[in-house]
């Protein structure tokens, strides 16, 4: 990169806010996706703003330029949403960390893209409240990676997603301009609704700089459960009987054999590892009724063939569950060098069928297929154990994953509910939305980067 425009960077942000070694720009090669671009994709600079003023003027001159921006957090994504390029700055957002203000009286909060998920939630729940979406990275992640992706996570069963949560945001667009949609109140309907479209953008249309998001009462109680199958498909069917009796979980996991396996193998919890599968169940909300709805479904799991339901007794036996969960895509690390970890969605009703499809797949392509999945809102983690330097393997692998794409569409169900496309699944997007939805895709990008700087290649392909 031209020296003049380095100069001109770290007069913006700060010379110690700008790396430009080698060994420093190499790091932002990979995120915590299985893509990887190595020493051909190097960016050319790192940047670290520190405020709205400082990501606006390195827009404009990157915009002037024509110059690549990656935004990024933590780099915690898994769809390659934050990998590099040789061309690009990376701005990277960890700087801009300020929890802004948490308003008791009107539930909602204000902060910068930089804090971390967990540190938020445990702010806002020491003032009895609650901010519900969990990813699993919940602990390094970033809120605004987790806006720009609309993350997910265990909890979406009952709360949804990162979009139900956001009332409005401060951006930055591609030219610089500084702009704030939304609005500090429940509802807003003044206007197109520019929250929701930059909400899951990847970090294509603009840089995030602050979020307002609502919160809810912290829950009263909550109970968690472990339910015991013999059979996947039972344990499958189950999901959906759970609703179809009023009642609504905080989360509702599904993990089969292989992810029980190795789990036990790695946090020795006293996970079943005979059991075709488990659910992991929690409710929340009044003490008072907790016993019942895990009463009701108790009944439901043993109905449908569970061998065993475990009620945890104390929080800490509820914990020790939600550690070993928290720790599957660890565990299973340990059976294959690399994860494609995909999250597929589907209705409910339709987790069975299509459970069943991808087991197929597995025995048709000879990969291994685990699944996982937040099966309450019907997101399932179709988790292929590969070796990325097996390109034969991997030419199978890139089949299977064509196939459950499929079968999930045909399931009526989404190409991925919490992970976003990035560059993983950009090749794939048409199948879902047909060439019309990509081409107006294409129209608001054109329109709003007109000389595409942000995120070039995420998504769209372009």
């Amino acid at each position: 990169m031209d020296s003049k425009l380095v100069e001109r960077l770290k007069k913006i942000v700060g010379a110690e806010h700008v790396f430009d070694k080698y060994e420093d720009r190499y790091c932002y090669t990979y995120d915590a996706s299985f893509i990887t671009v190595g020493k051909n994709e190097v960016p050319e600079l790192i940047v670290y703003p520190g405020n709205k003023e400082e990501v606006a003027a390195v827009l404009m001159l990157a915009n002037e330029h024509k110059i690549p921006i990656i935004p990024r957090g933590a780099g915690s994504n898994v769809s390659g949403g934050t990998i590099s390029r040789n061309d690009a700055i990376v701005m990277v957002l960890t700087r801009m960390n300020k929890i802004i203000n948490i308003d008791r009286k009107n539930m909602i909060a204000e902060l910068e893209p930089g804090v971390i998920t967990a540190d938020f939630q445990t702010q806002v729940e020491k003032l009895g409240l609650f901010y519900p979406p969990d990813p699993a990275s919940k602990a390094f992640s970033t809120m605004g990676g987790n806006v720009a992706e609309c993350a997910g996570g265990p909890r979406g069963a009952k709360y949804g997603v990162t979009r139900d949560y956001i009332l409005g945001l401060e951006v930055v667009l591609a030219n610089g301009q500084i702009l704030n949609v939304g609005a500090r109140t429940m509802k807003s309907v003044a206007g197109y609704d520019l929250t929701r479209l930059f909400v899951g953008s990847e970090g294509t249309l603009c840089i995030i700089t602050k979020i307002i998001v609502k919160l809810l009462p912290l829950p009263e109680a909550k109970k968690t459960m472990l339910a015991i199958f013999d059979d996947l498909y039972k344990a499958s069917e189950t999901v959906a009987q759970v609703f179809m009796a009023g009642i609504i979980p905080t989360t509702l996991e599904l993990l089969d054999n292989i992810y029980i396996k190795s789990i036990e193998d790695y946090v020795k919890i006293g996970l079943p590892v005979d059991a075709e599968a488990v659910l992991l169940i929690e409710v929340d909300g009044d003490a008072a009724v907790l016993d019942k709805q895990i009463g009701i479904i108790s009944k439901i799991c043993k109905d449908q063939g569970a061998r065993e339901v475990k009620v945890a007794q104390n929080e800490k036996e509820a914990e020790d569950l939600w550690v070993a969960r928290r720790s599957a895509f660890a565990a299973v690390s340990r059976v294959r060098p690399t994860i494609i970890g995909e999250d597929c969605t589907v209705p409910r009703d339709k987790i069975p069928e299509v459970v069943k499809k991808v087991r197929e797949i597995s025995a048709k392509y000879d990969v291994i297929i685990a699944v996982l999945g937040h099966a309450g809102d019907g997101n399932l983690h179709a988790t292929i154990l590969t070796d990325e330097r097996d390109h034969e393997e991997m030419a199978r692998v890139e089949k299977a994953i064509e196939e459950i794409f499929i079968a999930t569409l045909e399931a009526k169900g989404t190409l991925t509910g919490e992970h976003g496309v990035g560059r993983a699944k950009g090749k794939y997007l048409h199948l879902e939305v047909g060439k019309e939805g990509i081409d107006l895709m294409k129209a608001l990008k054109r329109t709003m980067d007109p000389n595409n700087i942000l995120n070039p290649g995420q998504m769209l392909g372009e």
